[in-house]
Formats: C-alpha cells, structure tokens, sequence
C-alpha cells in the first residue's frame, strides 16, 4: 500500500490511498492526523479538513489497528480569514446574502480566506478574484436564487474597439452565445481554490430551469460554476448539486483540479453534465463522484465558429479514481470538439448505470482541426453501462444532422469540413451487464478511425439485457446482446479480448483495414 499526499491549503488537504481500489478502498481504514483519529474512510482519495495552517502534519492510516502507512507534510500560511457572516450575510435561507459574500471576496487579501460558515445562503452569481481561498464549511449551503431577473448576462461575442479581435464572454454549446452568469463565476483570475465541505445548490427543478428547455428565449440557462481564460483553479471536497445545465464547466482555462468533488443532479435533469472542459489544457479530475442526468466528463473544443477561429484542442486531461453514475456517457468526447481533444488518460475508474463508457460524438463538418489523438482507458470496471465502448462519426446533431452529407455511408471528399480520429487504446477492462453491445466503432469511410487496440477486456452481458440503439446516427438498428461492430478502422487489434453471451456473431468487420487478434 501507498499513502500520498496530494494537494493542500492551510486548511485542508488531499490524501490517496493506494491499495488497489478504483474510487473506493478495498476495506475502511481509520485516518489519524497528528495522533488524534479524524475520520474512516472508504475512498481512494480523501479529503481532510480543519488543519491549522503553517503547521507540520502526519497523517497516520489503519486497517483496524495495523497502521499501513503515513504521509507528513506542511500546510500553507493564512493572513487572514474573513468570515461572511462579519460583512452582513445571515445564511438563514431568506436573505438575499449575494451582495455580502461578494464583499468579503473582494476584500479578502492574499492568503487570505473567505469563510462560510454553517448555513444556508441564498445567492444569484458570485464572482472570483486572483489568490482567493473560498472555503465552504461543513453544513454551508449556498443555494441560488431562481428568478431569471435577478441574474446578469454575459453577452457571446463584443466586437473590440477596432474592429479587428473580439471578446467572448457567454457559451452555449459550443458557440458564443449569451447566457445568465452562472452561480459561481471566474473571469481572468488566477491562483483560486474553492474548497470544503459545503455543497453548492443551484436550485433548479422542473418549475424553474429545467421547464421548457428547447424553447430558449435569447439567452441561455447558467452553469452551476463557469471559468472564462481562468489559470491555476482549484475545486476541491464540495458538493455540487441541481444545476440549471451544465454543472461544472471551464472554458478556454488551464491548470485546473477538481479533487474529491461530488456531483450530484437527478437522473432525468436535462442537459446536466458534470464536467465539461471546453478548450482547456493540464486539467486534472482525480476522486470526483457523477450521479446526474447526461454525460458524466464532457470533453470539448467549440462546434464549428470557435474550433475553426481559435484552434484550440481540449489535451492533456487526466481522470483517474472516479465513479461516473447514471449519466449517457460516462467519458465523452464532443460532440462540440472542432478544435480537438489530444492527450486524454482515463483509468482507474469505476463506470456504472451509464448508457456508454467512452462515447466519441462527431460528424462531418467539424473541421479539419476537430483531431482526436491519444486517447487512452485503462484499469476500468464498468458494470451495467449499455454499451461500454461508442464511436460514432455520424452524430446527428444540429439542424443538418439529419442531412445526407452528416449521415451517408458514402465517401464524401476529404476537405476542410472532415474531422478526423488518431490512435485510441483500450486496456485492461471488466465490463459486466452489458446490454446493447459491447463496443460500437463506425468511422468515416474517406477518413478512417486510423487504429484502435483493445487489449484485456472481457464483456459479459446482463440476464435479461435491454434492447436500444448503440450510437446516436441514422440506420443504426436496435438491438441487444450485440459483439463488437466496426466499420471505416484502418486498424483494429483485439489482444486478449473476450465477449461472452453475445447474440449472433461476435465480432462484425466493415471496411477495417488491417485486423490483428490474439
């Protein structure tokens, strides 16, 4: 067993112990810090809290009372801290308490932090600065407000003075659209950690944000926390729930952590993501849990405007020790991703109750920059997720999706509009319950998925399976208990991989190039 440390703040830090779990220990251990217990745990990373700063700290882990191991480390020095509560908040639930945290974050100094205490605070949109330290304590709730007036709008594109750049402020799918400030808000800062054990409500329910929500009146629903050309960012511990769309996005930002974070929003919320980086690079997601309504980690790069004008790929994200719940997907990729996705590692996760594992949405007319490269998933148990493996280059979204150019079988020209898919590699899976298919690959026939290894796997299927369509494109039939499909792969090798129970054939080749099994 390995006990490391993670990340810290005066006031907090993150553990992870290595026994050779996926998201959960493979027993309770009881954690000491400084000789005095604090807490037991079943969780590969954790979270401790209540530390005092500038302060030399062992933490000590047992098994019953067999210490396995320890970690010492020294938090950070505080200036100040700010407590909410002094600048006129109430947290009684009533309270619009917006004005009064927002104070206290301005006028937090560096190393510094800003406490909220015990209580439920009511809240529109609250804004970050640089070199702030947000701390939400055990039983802080900031619950959002609702009401579409009380909330300001960050305009999708100001033209500049000159008339030669532009500024982007709101997004919606992947275009520059105009959308309510979101409850948390970042916008040029850098150097920010929001942490705690308090949980951050967005309030939504099918009477407020999610009622109507195909009939958009000119601006867009708010993200639960949305950061603008952000640096160095930190969520850590909190919980997050009831968003009014997508959760927790970062866009055009880098050097990001999300570390021991819950995402919790009901299962038939819509378009309630959990993670959606868009054009960001060197994010790490490490310990978070996913139980919501849509994809679990979205990864993206703009749909077509965005991608094409600041080719800026989403790469170097690295997801590990995560438990992605009741979502479509649990890793997903696009659909809006014109600007690519290159260096993605996913491993040592545990996916359960998704409709797919790894889901590549993509389709012509993405572009030529809409590159995928580098993908990797490995050491993943996945049980009871439909289909575990989807690529599908013919995703029929937007209004052409429909169209014979997005979704024909037929070679189109190679040219400015194609996307294309690079090496992917998956390795060292158990996959059990499946119900669809195992894995569903279709690429496009003038620009093939070039090679993708499948090493280690077994796919086992549920006893009574449901029957559903693998991919979200047209002709692709219903079914159940379905092998491994591929079409348009100029290379597949399948290196110890096993399906049993399958219906009909195992495996079905169209168009796959060069086909290596062992």
């Amino acid at each position: 067993m390995e006990i490391s440390y993670v990340y810290g703040t005066a006031r907090s830090a993150v553990i992870e112990i290595r026994d050779g779990g996926r998201y959960f220990t493979r027993r309770p251990y009881r954690i000491l810090v400084n000789g005095k217990p604090v807490l037991t745990t079943e969780k590969t990373v954790t979270s401790l809290f209540g530390l005092k700063p500038d302060s030399e700290q062992r933490v000590e882990v047992y098994d019953g009372e067999t210490k396995q191991g320890e970690v010492s480390f020294r938090t950070d020095s505080e200036f100040v801290t700010l407590d909410v509560r002094r600048f006129g908040a109430k947290g009684d639930g009533v309270q619009d308490d917006t004005h009064f945290i927002q104070a206290a974050i301005m006028a937090c100094p560096e190393k510094g932090r800003v406490l909220v205490p015990a209580g439920c605070y009511r809240i529109t949109s609250l804004f970050l600065k640089s070199h702030l330290r947000l701390e939400l304590a055990a039983g802080a709730e900031l619950r959002a407000f609702t009401d579409k007036e009380k909330f300001p709008v960050f305009p999708g594109m100001i033209q500049s003075y000159d008339e030669t750049d532009q500024y982007n402020l709101g997004s919606w799918e992947g275009n520059p659209l105009p959308m309510y400030t979101s409850i948390i808000c970042g916008v040029n800062v850098e150097d920010v950690v929001i942490y705690g054990e308090g949980t951050i409500n967005g309030n939504a329910s099918k009477d407020t944000w999610w009622k109507d929500v195909k009939n958009i009146k000119d601006v867009f629903r708010p993200r639960l926390f949305f950061i603008n050309h952000c640096q160095n960012v930190t969520m850590q511990g909190v919980t997050c729930c009831n968003s009014p769309a997508w959760t927790l996005q970062p866009y055009f930002s880098d050097d990001l952590r999300f570390l021991d974070v819950t995402v919790k929003n009901p299962s038939d919320s819509p378009n309630t993501d959990g993670l959606d980086p868009e054009s960001c690079r060197n994010v790490e997601i490490l310990g978070v849990r996913f139980s919501l309504g849509d994809d679990c980690i979205a990864v993206k790069s703009g749909k077509i405007y965005m991608g094409k004008k600041y080719k800026r790929p989403s790469e170097n994200i690295h997801i590990r020790q995560c438990l992605m719940e009741d979502g479509h997907g649990a890793v997903t990729l696009g659909s809006e991703m014109a600007g690519g996705v290159v260096n993605l590692t996913v491993e040592d996760c545990i996916f359960r109750h998704t409709d797919r594992g790894l889901r590549i949405k993509t389709r012509r007319g993405r572009g030529k920059d809409a590159v995928l490269s580098n993908i990797t998933f490995r050491n993943l148990t996945l049980d009871h997720v439909m289909t575990p493996l989807v690529v599908n280059s013919f995703y029929f979204c937007d209004p052409d999706g429909k169209t014979p150019y997005v979704q024909s079988r037929d070679p189109y020209p190679v040219d400015d509009r194609t996307p294309s898919i690079k090496k992917m590699v998956f390795e060292n899976m158990e996959c059990t319950n499946c119900h669809v298919a195992a894995a569903f690959f279709d690429g496009l026939p003038e620009q093939k998925i070039e090679e993708i290894l499948m090493r280690n796997i077994s796919f086992t299927y549920a006893e009574n399976p449901k029957c559903d369509v693998p991919a979200m494109s047209e002709g692709v039939p219903r079914c159940s208990k379905k092998g491994i499909f591929a079409r348009n792969v100029a290379k597949l090798t399948l290196d110890n991989v096993k399906v049993e129970g399958q219906e009909g054939e195992a495996y079905e080749w169209i168009g796959v190039d060069e086909l290596v099994k062992s």
